[in-house]
């Protein structure tokens, strides 16, 4: 199956899917800790960015100030196509939602407030259902 390109069919594709658990963005100066899976890590001047379960990173002591729910957009997205973080940051800011974004090689990833991801997840679906919103 090789990565789609066209935003429409991207955005009509999207296929939202709420992964279990809560995950919070911490950082470390070293390698993640023992016992730590980061889903997520990146790498910054300041230190080491993991995205982690909450329970691993209380587990751990690793502070953090924002816990998030995890929705993987299931179409398999081109690393060079245009668009589709725009519409579902767009989408998702008319809704009042913050959102992180991760790009993995086959998915896009985006970590929302857990407290509001049915909300999240419905709007997503919903921009789905109405793809010809994603026009710029």
């Amino acid at each position: 199956m090789s990565a789609e390109r066209d935003l429409t069919r991207l955005v009509a594709g999207m296929r939202p899917e709420l992964n279990p658990g809560r995950y919070v963005f911490t950082t470390v100066d070293g390698p993640a800790p023992g016992g730590v899976a980061p889903v997520v890590t990146v790498a910054e001047s300041e230190g080491l960015t993991l995205v982690v379960r909450q329970e691993e990173a209380d587990a751990a002591g690793l502070p953090y100030d924002y816990v998030a729910a995890w929705i993987t957009l299931r179409v398999h997205s081109a690393l060079d196509a245009v668009g589709l973080t725009a519409a579902f940051a767009r989408e998702l800011a008319r809704a009042g939602l913050s959102c992180n974004v991760v790009a993995g090689f086959h998915h896009d990833h985006l970590f929302v407030e857990h407290a509001r991801a049915d909300e999240a997840l419905a709007a997503l679906k919903d921009l789905a259902d109405h793809p010809h919103r994603s026009a710029f």
